[in-house]
């Protein structure tokens, strides 16, 4: 078998291959013996049909496309194994089918046209003395009171008021019930629109603005118990109830008791119930440490993207389509199973008519993250990063302590391990071969959600189950 090569752009190579006469021959004749034993032709057994009457009823050009889909098939398999091609994803035939079965006579040569798609070629101009800037994260001291603020508020004891009015950071009993007021230019003698899921009893609401759509819990703020009040809010928008995001609303709303919140002291006996730690002291080392930790590993993280994103300015690499795809499908996977762990049903997410966006606009990150994996790759292979067996299983078995109690893929564990470590290795390779100069919090531009769920966030919602909470209608975003 005769096979050209030539370099095409994505990282394909094309094949014209040249298929012997007797190849040609061969297949078409074994063709017409397999129809020959299978054909169901009224006054003949089958595997007794004469082949005058075989050609005439099945037709050549049948008989003619049955062969050259083994022909093709087999010669593009052949002729990758013969060039020693590491052909990634399916070959695609570039020869038009029509005209190869125009073309195509058995016992006559018969050139075939195909692209198979290859491992790319990456070009890193440079990736030695980069620059780059990154922010700084700091540790914040209110961190640690604001979480032993959380503690106390999870411990905190409801006390009954009396003999004052509501003030923020009560906790209120009430009844309420809610209409949508009418928007200029509807009917102004048409009844009020009664809001779905708008109205409770002896409801426990906590008196923050963030607990409810803005303007109700103000509206009662100065109501003593056994007062009724009507109250105008709004509904946010975006809201989770499309058909009441941005309308106004009157509550109606009566305070039935009020509560407030007794913290317990900040004292040992407290570090004790929401820690293993004998003293507040001790609580408070530790989550100094905490957040002191995370805010070290944040400043790193941002120096490690911030290099990657530079080191991607200085890399050629032209990607070949299957590459693309098969990330684009990791990436609606790993999308997928975050939503699902999340609760959310994947199946009204991931509709037919959703899925087509999500992989358009995942192809731009599909594309970076493809150029960075490689671009690391090509530093390792430049520098002879890699890492030892010992180094590898001394991890796994830590996972797998770590998670004993759960079924785990050792195999799998094995290689995302692997992948992780010299991940790190390589990383902090560059970072000890460029330079990243750290600037303050805030000074850089925000992360962007990823593609894939910025196209979620603006799909239509799925349509929900009948049945509507009583708070569905008035809880805030």
């Amino acid at each position: 078998m005769k096979v050209t090569q030539e370099k095409l752009p994505a990282s394909q190579i094309g094949l014209e291959i040249e298929i012997t006469p007797e190849t040609t021959k061969q297949t078409y004749e074994q063709v017409i013996k397999n129809l020959a034993s299978t054909a169901n032709i009224p006054g003949f057994r089958k595997g007794k049909v004469p082949r005058p009457i075989l050609l005439q009823r099945l037709g050549i050009t049948r008989i003619k496309a049955a062969a050259l889909e083994e022909l093709i098939q087999d010669g593009i398999e052949q002729a990758v194994k013969q060039e020693a091609i590491q052909a990634i994803g399916q070959p695609q035939l570039r020869s038009s089918y029509e005209e190869l079965i125009n073309n195509y006579e058995p016992g006559k040569p018969l050139t075939i046209s195909a692209a198979v798609d290859v491992e790319p070629e990456v070009n890193l101009v440079q990736y030695t003395d980069l620059r780059a800037t990154a922010e700084e994260i700091k540790y914040d001291p209110t961190q640690v009171e604001n979480a032993l603020e959380k503690e106390r508020e999870e411990l905190a004891t409801l006390i009954p008021v009396e003999g004052r009015a509501a003030q923020i950071g009560d906790v209120a009993v009430v009844d309420f019930k809610g209409l949508l007021v009418k928007a200029e230019g509807e009917d102004e003698t048409a009844e009020p629109t009664p809001i779905p899921g708008g109205e409770a009893t002896d409801f426990q609401l906590e008196l923050q603005e963030d607990k409810f759509i803005p303007g109700f819990v103000s509206g009662i703020l100065g109501l003593n118990p056994g007062e009724t009040k009507e109250v105008s809010a709004q509904f946010p928008d975006p809201y989770v109830n499309e058909e009441l995001a941005g309308k106004a609303a009157i509550f109606t709303v009566t305070i039935k008791e009020l509560k407030e919140k007794e913290l317990p002291e900040l004292n040992d006996d407290f570090a004790n119930d929401v820690s293993d730690f004998e003293t507040l002291a001790e609580l408070r080392a530790s989550l100094e440490e905490r957040y002191q930790k995370e805010a070290d590993e944040k400043t790193k993280s941002n120096k490690q993207e911030a290099l990657l994103a530079e080191l991607l300015k200085h890399v050629e690499v032209d990607l070949p389509a299957t590459l693309i795809e098969q990330e684009v499908d990791a990436m609606l996977t790993q999308t997928a199973m975050r939503l699902s762990q999340q609760g959310l049903d994947v199946r009204k997410l991931f509709t037919q008519d959703i899925i087509p966006q999500l992989r358009e606009r995942s192809r731009t990150e599909a594309i970076e993250r493809l150029k960075r994996s490689l671009s690391l790759r090509e530093v390792a292979k430049r520098e002879s990063i890699e890492v030892t067996t010992e180094e590898i299983q001394a991890r796994v078995t830590e996972l797998l302590q770590q998670y004993s109690d759960q079924e785990v893929d050792e195999e799998r564990l094995q290689s995302v391990v692997e992948n992780e470590l010299l991940t790190e290795k390589i990383i902090d390779w560059l970072l000890e071969h460029s330079s990243v100069e750290l600037v303050p919090e805030g000074s850089l531009s925000s992360t962007e959600e990823p593609e894939a769920e910025a196209a979620l966030a603006d799909a239509p919602p799925p349509e929900e189950e009948s049945g509507t909470d009583s708070t569905e209608a008035t809880e805030g975003q």
